[in-house]
């Protein structure tokens, strides 16, 4: 059996956060996809993203849900193909309105970057030698 990973994310506007995420290329599974959640295609069959609209994201805890503008829930790795993939996405997600989250680093064997998105979440992009 081949796992699959479903992150889920508190998001504030489901317009702006989808808007943010197809400009840096990714996919919505239609199927999956609402006023409330959106599925985002990190990778097809394994690997997506539930963006949650706040209120319906409470309703999976009984905890209060983090303001990722000001304290950190989760780091979300993602692999990429290059280390120019990683400085496109970056690039791109700064200009629908992300933030760098730290600087680029290159540590030989691997180069990464990040970006936080229009909720705060912080995303690592990152490349590794093979």
């Amino acid at each position: 059996m081949t796992r699959q990973i479903f992150v889920n994310l508190p998001i504030k506007n489901m317009e702006k956060s989808q808007a943010f995420f197809k400009s840096l290329g990714f996919s919505f599974n239609p199927q999956f996809t609402n006023e409330q959640g959106a599925c985002m295609v990190i990778s097809e069959d394994h690997n997506y993203v539930m963006l949650l609209i706040e209120p319906f994201f409470q309703g999976f805890t009984k905890k209060p849900v983090a303001d990722a503008t000001k304290t950190t829930e989760v780091l979300i790795a993602l692999s990429c193909e290059s280390r120019a993939e990683v400085d496109e996405l970056v690039k791109k997600a700064l200009a629908a309105g992300g933030t760098a989250s730290n600087p680029s680093q290159d540590h030989g064997f691997m180069y990464s970057h990040g970006f936080t998105d229009l909720d705060g979440h912080v995303w690592e992009l990152v490349w590794m030698k093979a």
